[in-house]
């Protein structure tokens, strides 16, 4: 059955009012009726698509910002202790860098420090093989100060002590090397001078002989070893003997006088130039070196004597006492030879 639903209306207990005729419907629209199946009058239900109702909308809305707000805060506290993590590593990342940057440092400074001093040491090393080859030649010299050993076992001393001290170690190769080169200025023109006689003397044939080039014969007019004396060596140039110039003119010394009183300067010479041996053999001498002097010249040259006659003419001469006035007898020779025996430079290993 068909038919047309018509919009109720609403009840009311006041007298009926004279209703209105019913409106035509539109062709082919009908027009919605609201049914209610409360006979109470009740509003009908309302469609479930509906909007809700604007206090139910405010409430969601503010749910959803709240949890969105939550969710958000939430985000960037994670993110930002994230942040903070990354932070923390990257720092710890750098100074683990640089430490491991500053243990490379220090060890590569170590090393190069070790390195110096290795290239120091080496280089003493070769300053002092460059001091024992100038040595080597002058072994068996009969002077023994030729070669200071006690400055060379200092600096080998001092060497040791500056081992971790480059620039000190620097100043002992230096050190060792002036040594090195004023041992070997004094050899310089040995050769030379034992193969000259500049003097033209007695004097200085004797003594170029006995010193082997090393001892120098210088004629003086000034007279520096006093008026009674022939000749003399001074501890300040123990290699220089100074000849008085009148003795090459006086009458009553002959070359055979000028020869013996060379071999007395000549052990002058030995004795300035061996302190510690020379200080051994003095015991026997009561300490005189001059008498020490006189019994090597008795002792070494053959037929010498203090005691001389120098002849004036047939029927005349001159009694010439030289020395010192004392003849050393058998026993003081003796130790003489022995004094001589322990004279020279030696080689001594030093550093050991």
């Amino acid at each position: 059955m068909t038919g047309h639903l018509e919009r109720a209306s609403p009840v009311s207990s006041s007298p009926a009012a004279a209703e209105p005729p019913p409106s035509e419907p539109s062709p082919g629209f009908a027009t919605p009726a609201t049914v209610s199946s409360d006979p109470g009058g009740a509003p009908p239900p309302e469609p479930e698509d509906a909007p809700l109702p604007r206090s139910k909308r405010m409430r969601r809305s503010r749910t959803s910002v709240v949890v969105l707000a939550v969710l958000l805060a939430v985000a960037v506290a994670i993110g930002g202790l994230g942040f903070v993590w990354v932070a923390t590593q990257l720092q710890e990342a750098r100074t683990q860098i640089s430490d491991q940057q500053r243990q490379i440092s220090d060890q590569q400074r170590r090393l190069d420090e070790q390195q110096e001093m290795i290239d120091r040491k080496e280089q003493f090393g070769a300053a002092m093989g460059d001091l024992y080859a100038t040595v080597d030649p002058l072994v068996g010299l009969p002077y023994s100060t030729i070669v200071p050993w006690y400055r060379v076992e200092d600096l080998a001393d001092r060497a040791w002590i500056h081992r971790r001290n480059p620039a000190a170690l620097d100043q002992d190769v230096a050190d060792l090397t002036r040594l090195t080169s004023e041992i070997s200025a004094r050899s310089a023109g040995v050769a030379d001078q034992a193969a000259s006689n500049a003097s033209g003397t007695v004097w200085e044939t004797t003594l170029d002989r006995l010193g082997r080039g090393w001892v120098s014969t210088v004629v003086d007019e000034s007279a520096p070893c006093g008026t009674t004396a022939l000749a003399c060596v001074s501890s300040t140039a123990p290699f220089t003997v100074h000849v008085q110039a009148d003795s090459q003119t006086d009458p009553t010394v002959t070359d055979w006088i000028r020869t013996g009183a060379a071999y007395h300067e000549y052990a002058h010479v030995l004795q300035l130039t061996n302190p510690q041996p020379t200080a051994d053999a003095l015991a026997a001498f009561g300490g005189d070196v001059e008498t020490m002097a006189d019994c090597y010249a008795l002792t070494f040259l053959d037929g010498w004597s203090l005691a001389h006659e120098v002849a004036i003419d047939e029927f005349s001469y001159y009694e010439v006492d030289v020395g010192y006035g004392y003849t050393c007898d058998a026993g003081q020779r003796q130790v003489i030879r022995d004094w001589v025996d322990r004279l020279g430079v030696t080689r001594q290993v030093v550093g050991g």
